[in-house]
């Protein structure tokens, strides 16, 4: 079996829609897939409309989440899987992060305004296409610009990594976790010793995660270093976590393709008897 459970549709930053995910995901050779865009389960439905036959679909998020232990606060995402998306809780704070998200764009496009850039909030909106907003969407903006050559070059320092980059209202990870295993779901922490993205989170948050009830945290990914992945691995077997692996899928928008790391079957039979919220729905 070949098990990507990170990827992303135009429900949030990614570049195909929820029915074009799937059939990516069956033509690239996946048995399971997960849809985790971020801060939304908006795709799902649309996701298991279009599931091609034997593809199985794993619904989740990814959340905006972050640690308040430390000064200045670190920011993290979480991925969540097979929770219920009616669980009012977790529906709320979910929302109240997605409005932060529209905040944050209209802040940027501001400031991106008062250095002569003349980027729109209807613009950026626009590629968005309804989903969640994100910084890609941002990047689209100045990729049309030919201010730089693609999404990636918009995340340097210069740009949307640094000079133009702001905050939102994210949610303690510690409730995340607790919010996520009410809703009968799993979670993962994502990529978190991806330097390249801005820190590697210390190995005692992550006990302290394991400790609130973390499920798992994901080792193969491609901001990880071979030594980055052997670090999770180890960690992980101190912690008693499970290991996921997964491409982070987001389209044209990244260069990195479905499948590029997958999860051990073991693993994934594992998450779908652990969580009670929703289950993996197979395509007819």
């Amino acid at each position: 079996m070949r098990i990507d459970l990170h990827t992303h549709s135009t429900a949030s930053d990614g570049t195909d829609s929820p029915a074009e995910l799937t059939a990516a995901a069956a033509a690239a050779g996946l048995d399971v897939v997960a849809i985790t865009d971020h801060d939304t389960t908006a795709g799902w439905e649309a996701a298991v409309a279009a599931l091609p036959a034997g593809l199985t679909l794993v619904r989740g998020a990814e959340l905006s989440g972050r640690w308040y232990g430390t000064e200045p606060t670190m920011g993290l995402h979480l991925l969540a899987y097979l929770f219920d998306p009616a669980y009012e809780p977790l529906v709320a704070e979910l929302a109240r992060v997605r409005l932060s998200r529209e905040r944050r764009a209209e802040k940027t496009v501001e400031l991106l305004n008062a250095d002569g850039i003349d980027v729109t909030v209807p613009e950026v909106r626009g590629y968005a296409a309804g989903g969640t907003i994100g910084r890609p969407h941002l990047a689209r903006a100045l990729v049309r610009r030919r201010l730089v050559g693609n999404v990636d070059e918009a995340f340097r320092p210069e740009w949307l990594g640094r000079r133009y980059r702001l905050p939102k209202d994210d949610i303690d990870v510690f409730t995340a976790i607790r919010l996520v295993r009410e809703a009968g779901g799993v979670s993962v922490l994502a990529h978190p010793k991806a330097e390249i993205r801005g820190h590697a989170l210390p190995d005692a948050l992550i006990a302290d995660l394991a400790g609130a009830g973390l499920w798992g945290v994901e080792a193969d990914h491609t901001d990880h270093t071979e030594a980055d992945r052997a670090r999770v691995r180890a960690l992980a077997g101190d912690l008693g976590l499970r290991v996921t692996g997964s491409s982070d899928y987001h389209g044209t928008n990244k260069t990195v393709r479905l499948g590029a790391f997958t999860t051990d079957p073991p693993v994934y039979r594992e998450m779908a008897d652990a969580a009670t919220g929703v289950a993996p729905v197979i395509g007819a």
